[in-house]
């Protein structure tokens, strides 16, 4: 994948993201661009939920309505043809719920949030979360720490139930010291979201998984577990890349063992983890992040032993959401409607 030809990919991915974070605010009511049929692009449709998602026998591993997809893989369509068309073709590959990476849509024309709202219920999609940029520079830029009010705004007027950052807590630098700074914004932000009838999260790449550059005996992610409220603080587990800090950090700097597991960051303290990111690799020990990023089910990832394990905590069967994502598919709507078809086909036995 070219993202890993890149010189550093965790920062490139970032960037890109932050790129196409952004709001059509103030912008007057239009017309919504592209009528919602199956644009001539698009991958074949599955064949009926019963035919595709049967999979065998037992239960199955998904809980009902709560697959979703992050909007940032299927960005090149959402910027030519609009979100209507992407919310039609996601209707029809079985998605639930979908995951913002900007309110926009390129070339398609403008939209107003009411209006995306709207299309997104038209198409029985429920809008879950989004991502925002942690911080910036730019006094205007819409981060929150530059714009936390405009930011909860949108989220509200959208209906969102979480908002969260992709942005890892590296604001000021990577210290014990810096990442409970970070941390108490993060407390911050949370407690503004609370009010608002919203969580507040994070979602990790593989660096979270580093270890301090003062205390390299110290897992900055758990500091970052341990200095943020729970009440207030929540997390969305890119599952691909806890992983991938698993190869990366499972030994200290000195070369002393750290193994750890990701799923059991999960099984913890599962009440903070309400999202996941669903996205697979093939592992190849010879790459710096130790998986080469491929279409869900393509992979080495164990899905169905994850998501089971999770759904199956008492009393959480349909606590978590899960998000399918590939940060650069080769086709973004055939990866969307392959996803889902192998998310629904996991069984558990009875």
């Amino acid at each position: 994948m070219s993202r890993f030809s890149q010189t550093d990919p965790e920062l490139t991915h970032r960037l890109s993201r932050r790129g196409m974070l952004g709001v059509a605010a103030g912008a007057t009511a239009a017309a919504l661009v592209g009528a919602a049929t199956t644009p001539a692009t698009a991958a074949p449709a599955p064949a009926p939920a019963a035919a595709s998602h049967g999979g065998g026998r037992g239960r199955p591993v998904l809980p009902p309505g709560r697959l979703g997809i992050q909007l940032y893989s299927l960005r090149d369509k959402v910027s030519t043809l609009g979100f209507a068309p992407v919310f039609a073709e996601l209707e029809k590959y079985g998605y639930d719920e979908v995951e913002f990476a900007g309110y926009t849509q390129g070339s398609a024309g403008p939209i107003t949030l009411a209006q995306l709202k709207r299309l997104a219920r038209n198409h029985g999609l429920n809008p879950i979360g989004s991502h925002v940029g942690y911080y910036s520079d730019d006094p205007n830029a819409y981060t929150f720490a530059q714009n936390l009010t405009k930011v909860l705004d949108d989220a509200q007027a959208l209906g969102l139930k979480h908002i969260g950052t992709a942005s890892g807590p590296f604001r000021y630098g990577s210290t014990v010291d810096a990442w409970k700074r970070a941390a108490e914004e993060f407390n911050t932000y949370g407690a503004a979201a609370r009010a608002r009838g919203m969580r507040f999260y994070q979602h990790n790449h593989s660096e979270e998984f580093s270890f301090a550059t003062d205390n390299p005996k110290v897992r900055l992610y758990d500091v970052l577990l341990a200095e943020t409220d729970p009440d207030l603080v929540f997390l969305e587990m890119d599952i691909y890349w806890a992983y991938s800090g698993q190869f990366r950090f499972s030994k200290r700097p000195d070369g002393s063992p750290a193994p750890f597991e990701p799923l059991n960051y999960v099984l913890k303290q599962p009440h903070r983890y309400p999202l996941f990111h669903v996205k697979d690799g093939v592992s190849d020990p010879s790459d710096t992040y130790g998986y080469r990023m491929v279409d869900v089910g393509d992979g080495d990832i164990d899905y169905k032993k994850f998501i089971s394990a999770v759904t199956r905590l008492r009393g959480r069967h349909t606590d978590h959401h899960w998000q399918a994502e590939h940060d650069n598919p080769t086709e973004s709507f055939t990866f969307a409607r392959r996803s889902s078809e192998h998310l629904h086909s996991l069984r558990d036995k009875c």
